[in-house]
Order: structure tokens, then C-alpha cells, then sequence
């Protein structure tokens, strides 16, 4: 992964969506499945063996990991998920919009809202293949 930031769209302010420098991979197979993790590169080490409830939920905010069936559309790639770290997502489908240049992939440009803001965003995400 080489980024992923997130503008606002009312006030187009832009920030990084997981952090500066996220750490994250995303995987299409031939069979039409795929799955994608992202975590935030300065993610708080645990203070103990067993993380508390607090640290539990610094960690949920702080990754994304889902798995999913996936089409392609003229320009688009639909992820049909079924399996995710974030139940509210359920079985749903994921529409976005991609461009693929030599080895760099980029997925967003469509506006959604933020689930844990309420805001209309547009992500922005960018891999390299490895």
C-alpha cells in the first residue's frame, strides 16, 4: 500500500485515512475472490499479555480486513463481502471505482460516508503490486 487518504467533501479538507504510511495489502485471485488488510504503521503496542478493553478498541479503529466474491464492471470493481472485521459491513456490496496504471493500483474516487463520522468522504487508496 501506498497511501489512503480521505477528503471531506464538504470542506475538501484531505487527511490520511489510517495514518502517514499505512501498512496494507490487497489481493485479487483468478478464482474471483479477494481480501484486503490495512493496518496504521504506529499502531499503540499492548501494555500487557492480553489487551484491555480500551486497547481492544484502539485496535479495531485502527486496522480494516475483509474478504470477499468480486465482479468487474467497466471501470469499477464491485467486492461482494462477506466476511469483515467491522459486522456493520454484513454481507454487502462494495462499488469502487479503479484505475490501473503499469504495477499501481488506484481504488476510490466515489463519494461515500464515513461510518465513523457521518461525513460524505472520498477515499483514495493506492497499491503497488508486489
Amino acid at each position: 500500500m501506498l497511501s489512503w487518504t480521505r477528503e471531506i467533501v464538504a470542506t475538501g479538507e484531505i487527511t490520511d485515512a489510517m495514518g502517514p504510511d499505512p501498512i496494507g495489502y490487497i489481493s485479487y485471485n483468478s478464482d474471483g475472490r479477494m481480501m484486503a488488510l490495512v493496518v496504521n504503521r504506529h499502531r499503540p503496542a499492548l501494555k500487557g499479555e492480553r489487551p484491555s478493553d480500551d486497547e481492544k478498541i484502539a485496535l479495531f479503529d485502527s486496522m480494516l480486513a475483509y474478504s470477499a466474491s468480486y465482479t468487474l464492471e467497466e471501470g469499477r470493481v464491485i467486492h461482494h463481502v462477506d466476511a469483515s472485521w467491522n459486522p456493520a459491513w454484513g454481507a454487502s456490496d462494495l462499488i469502487r471505482p479503479f484505475s490501473l496504471d503499469g504495477d499501481t493500483l488506484v481504488i476510490g474516487d466515489a463519494p461515500g460516508i464515513d461510518p465513523a463520522t457521518g461525513e460524505e468522504v472520498i477515499y483514495r487508496i493506492e497499491f503497488r503490486k508486489v
